[in-house]
């Protein structure tokens, strides 16, 4: 394909969604055993440049940062309290609501440890698309923008400081590129991605050296 056809299939397939986390558990249905009605998913990214390990609820130890940004998403039961141990030891206990999805962003102030909380409940309803989900994580930027690159459209604009947003895409190829002001990332080739994907985009250093990861998500398996 061209770059100019397939910059106009993305400004055609490309759809801004807003739906409940319902629509984003097309990840746990991957497995057989599903979990039951008021479970929720936990992950937790790291945006820094040195990497930690980090474990949610009963999940397993992973290490993240900086090739691989994000932890899968841990199953844990809404409205209960989980512990969340980064680098082994007790970070924290959090509790969410039942049927959400949520993103943990750890912060140190000082010696003490403490996580941002991102809402990843709005996402693509359609099964037979894929879904890019971009944050904004990146030093002092106040409005995260994410473009196909070169001189494509763009996909995601003015997004906050710790906050992320989403839309659906058929299946296509394309490299991607995120910028803060002028200052734009190195570009980042799209992988191949199925119907029912989510692949998660990372707008992470700083307005004067922008940085753009992805990483496919996925949940843990659901154990009875």
């Amino acid at each position: 394909m061209t770059r100019t056809p397939l910059r106009l299939a993305l400004a055609v397939t490309l759809a801004a969604c807003a739906a409940s986390a319902a629509a984003e558990g097309v990840l746990a249905q991957l497995y057989a055993a599903r979990p039951p009605a008021g479970s929720s998913f936990v992950r937790v990214v790291n945006p820094h440049v040195n990497p930690l390990q980090a474990q949610v609820a009963q999940g397993p130890v992973q290490e993240i940062g900086p090739d691989r940004q994000a932890t899968t998403y841990a199953i844990v039961k809404g409205n209960q309290p989980f512990d969340v141990r980064i680098d082994g030891k007790l970070a924290g206990t959090l509790q969410v609501a039942p049927d959400t999805f949520s993103t943990l962003v750890p912060r140190r102030d000082g010696g003490r440890l403490s996580f941002s909380v991102i809402d990843d409940n709005a996402g693509a309803q359609d099964a037979l698309k894929a879904e890019l989900r971009f944050y904004n994580l990146a030093t002092d930027c106040p409005a995260g923008q994410m473009s196909v690159s070169p001189s494509g459209p763009v996909l995601f604009k003015n997004v906050e400081p710790g906050a992320s947003a989403a839309r659906a895409i058929n299946p296509v190829s394309a490299t991607l590129a995120a910028s803060c002001g002028t200052a734009v990332s190195q570009a980042l080739p799209l992988p191949v991605l199925q119907p029912g994907d989510h692949y998660s985009l990372f707008l992470t250093g700083t307005p004067e050296a922008p940085m753009l990861r992805g990483q496919t998500s996925g949940t843990d398996a659901y154990k009875k």
